[in-house]
Parts: C-alpha cells; structure tokens; sequence
C-alpha cells in the first residue's frame, strides 16, 4: 500500500514538472529566450538555476556515501570543489562576459582568438556533456526500479522521454522555472530527512562523537602524495567547470550584470550548505543501519528511506532526489544542444534566421537525448560516466578561457595547441599511467592524469603564443 501511495505522489510530481516546463515555454519566441531565458531572471530564479547546476546524482547518492565511507576528505570535490566553482565564475566570469551578450563560452573563443579555436573547444565540450547525463538518466531509473520494480531499460526511456519535452519545448526558461520549483522541494525533502535522522540517533552531539578519529579532518596529511591528490579534488570542479556551457547560460540568463555576480555568491553559499544534509544524513544512516553502508553504499539513502522511512518522508525524500536530478539533468541536455546550434551549425549557414536557429537547438536536444539515453541503456556504472566527464573540460578549455580573459598575448594558436596538448596528455597518462600505483611507487606515478593535462594545457598556451602571437591587439583582450 505504502509503495502504491509513493508511486502516485511521484507519478503526480513528475506530470506537474511536465505541466510547468510547457507553462514556460509559452515565453519562448526567440533564441534569445530559449538559450539564455531573455536575460530576465531575477536574483532567486538565477540562485536557484545556478545551485541546481550539479546537485544530482553524485551529490546525494555519490558524495553521501564517500562522507559515510571517508570523512570530509572524501567530499572535497563535491560539495567544496562545486561550491569553489560558484565562487570563482561570480569573481572572475560574470562581470566581464556577461555584457558582451553571447550565447555560448565559445563566442567569446571566436571573438577574442578566431573561428577555428571557436570550434575546436566546441568540439571538446560537447562529448563532455553526454557521460554527464547518462549517469543521471541511470539514477533516475535506478531510483524509478527501487520504488516501483519498473526495468532499468524502460526507467531509461521513461525519464529521457521526460526531461527531453519540457527542455525540447521551454528551453532555458523551461530549465530556470523548474529549477525554481525543485529547488524548494530539495531543500524541504532533505531538511526534514536529516532533522528526523538526527533526532533518531539523539542530536549533533551524538554524531560527532560517534565519528572515527580524523573523520572531521579537512587538511590531509603532509605527505605529497596526499596534497597532490587534495589540490586534485579540489580542482575537478572547482575549476574544471568553470568552463562548462550549463554554468554559462545560467550566468548569462540574469537580468543584469550585478544580478548574475550575486547569484553565483548565493548559490555557491546555498550549494555548501544544502550539500551539507545529503552528508548528514548518511552519517545518521552509517550509524543507525551499518549493514545498508556494506551492501551498497551509493543507494544506502534511497534504500534506509525506503525500508525505515515513513510514507509521508518518502514522498519529501524521493520528491527532493528526483528534482536534484532532474534539474541537473534538463540543464546539462540543453547546454551541448545549445552549443551544437550556434557553434558548429549556424556558421555553415550564413543565412539562418532566428526561427530556424531556433529549430536547429530544439533539434539539437532531440539529438543530445538519443545519444546520451543509448549510453544510459548501455552501461549503468554513476561513478565511472560521471568521472568520465568531470576533467575534460578543466584540461582543454579553462587554461585558454582564463588567458584570453586576462593575458593580453594569449593568441589563437596559444589557445588551440593548448586544448589539443592538455587533451593529448590527458587521454595518453589515462592509458599509461596505473591506476592504483604502489605505495612505494614513484611520485609521478601518483599524480592525478588530470594534472598532467592541465600542465601541458598551460604550456601549450605560452608556447603557442610565443610561436604565433596575435598580430594585432585584439578589442575583447584590450578591454579586460
């Protein structure tokens, strides 16, 4: 009875999510509105757009279980590193893009640099996106085959289906006024699941003693091996999706440019402290039904909500996890469908109008969701597809992105050998180097591959732009 109650409620919030993402679309008349939502979000509709960026899957399901597993050293990377994020596009992406009024990170490539890097980190940040949304396509239908035993395979195609109509049909505005309504179902869901979690195992005191020493820890170790692997987790996100298309649109969707620089401050203030309950609670978790941490510790949350968890906490819990991910999801299909239309597409057609560019994005999404739903169909691993994707972007388009923003001398040649040369190592050190090198190994052998691609990233910018500098003073270089 209770699973049948549950499966309604669910089944009513996601036939309400597809009702407001048409209620929105009716907004959409030109590209301008269905990229950027025509730049009219006030400050708490772009807060919450900016905070639902990456509060997903990893972060409920996959950050959880690493803070119940491994302390706060395990959790650097999500929620501190996405958090660090938030702060750093407010402080040094916001206010000098967003009044050059671009839809896309790789405009400003072919303003400032020239067409060819324009598509070439084009062409790196697409595929960027799609082991991104697969991994959360497969937590939705995980989630869908936990409460209802529905098959992965039609878990898959059900919330594909989904999140592709009201991203297909609103667009950004689709997205934000969706993000709008999830975000307060997450923060209602997971508050009243960790305020009941902690009263179960008898208050924060409780916790903190009941945690193993050096649980609490932040700083590692002064071992080298150990700071390398900490600055490493740090970077991932912190400035690795800096450069990524959802974070950018969400920016540019702003009503103002102040709006767009205090929505990035609020939302990295409200990801760190709302990614702190997912964390609570699975420590709560960890110390009432340690037997859930063994088997499987990813859906140790779902499962203990499921088997303990009261119906009316069901709803709020299952209702808070499928807006994380839905609202992570439906932003990251539009942001390579965005980029898709006006960077690769659109330059080959000289004569495009709006409504067609408009038609060549929404099909662009159709695309994005069939290849990203056959990637979910074929393999059902979070971790691994969301690892996949996490430092493409910072070894090929962030060195170049902060060097045409701030160095004056950084040319387009600079830009294109240094996403090609912080590609080129990070894909040859993934295959060469182990994966799990000994204790006594070598320290190279236990640098990150991520690092050796930033590295050769940034030389390949100095190197380049001493090879071929620009011949002339470029306006866009001149005027930051």
């Amino acid at each position: 009875m209770q699973n049948g109650t549950l499966l309604v409620f669910i089944g009513l919030y996601l036939l309400g999510t597809l009702a407001i993402g048409w209620w929105a679309s009716r907004r959409v008349k030109t590209t301008a509105d269905f990229v950027v939502a025509g730049k009219k979000l006030p400050l708490f509709m772009a807060s919450c757009a900016l905070f639902a960026t990456w509060f997903g899957s990893e972060t409920v399901m996959g950050a959880s279980s690493e803070f119940a597993q491994h302390g706060l050293l395990g959790v650097i990377e999500d929620p501190f590193g996405a958090s660090l994020c938030l702060l750093l596009v407010g402080l040094l992406i916001a206010r000098p893009l967003y009044n050059l009024n671009l839809f896309t990170f790789n405009d400003f490539f072919r303003i400032r640099f020239n067409r060819a890097a324009e598509v070439t980190s084009a062409v790196f940040m697409v595929p960027s996106y799609f082991s991104w949304i697969a991994a959360q396509l497969v937590a939705l239908a995980i989630i869908l085959q936990a409460i209802c035993g529905l098959d992965r395979e039609w878990g898959v195609l059900l919330c594909t289906s989904m999140v592709l109509i009201y991203t297909y049909i609103g667009g950004m505005w689709s997205v934000t006024i969706t993000d709008f309504v999830q975000t307060i179902a997450i923060v209602i869901g997971l508050l009243a699941l960790a305020i009941d979690m902690l009263w179960q195992v008898g208050g924060p005191a409780k916790v903190v003693a009941a945690a193993p020493e050096g649980f609490f820890q932040f700083f590692p170790e002064g071992k080298p091996v150990e700071m390398i692997h900490w600055l490493a987790a740090w970077m991932t996100i912190g400035l690795g999706s800096i450069p990524q298309q959802d974070v950018f649109q969400r920016v540019m969707a702003a009503k103002s440019e102040r709006t767009s620089i205090l929505a990035c401050y609020t939302s990295s203030l409200m990801y760190l402290s709302i990614a702190f309950l997912p964390l609570i609670i699975a420590f709560c978790g960890r110390m009432l039904y340690p037997e859930l941490v063994e088997s499987d510790a990813q859906m140790m949350i779902p499962a203990m909500v499921l088997q303990h968890g009261s119906i009316g906490m069901q709803i709020l819990f299952f209702g808070a996890l499928l807006s994380a991910i839905l609202s992570t999801c439906s932003g990251a299909m539009l942001a390579p469908a965005t980029v898709v239309g006006e960077n690769l597409v659109r330059p080959m057609f000289k004569s495009l109008t709006d409504e067609q560019l408009l038609r060549i994005m929404r099909w662009s999404v159709v695309a994005v969701a069939i290849v990203t739903g056959a990637m979910a169909l074929m393999r059902n691993n979070i971790y691994e597809l969301v690892g996949e994707s996490s430092a493409l972007s910072l070894v090929s388009l962030f060195t170049p992105l902060i060097a045409g923003l701030y160095w004056r001398r950084a040319s387009a040649t600079g830009a294109i050998v240094s996403m090609i040369s912080g590609m080129g190592v990070w894909l040859l050190t993934l295959v060469l180097l182990p994966e799990e090198p000994a204790e006594d190994a070598s320290i190279w052998l236990h640098i990150p591959p991520m690092l050796y691609g930033f590295a050769a990233g940034i030389a390949g910018m100095a190197v380049g732009s001493w090879w071929r500098p620009n011949r002339t003073t470029d306006a866009v270089a001149s005027d930051m």
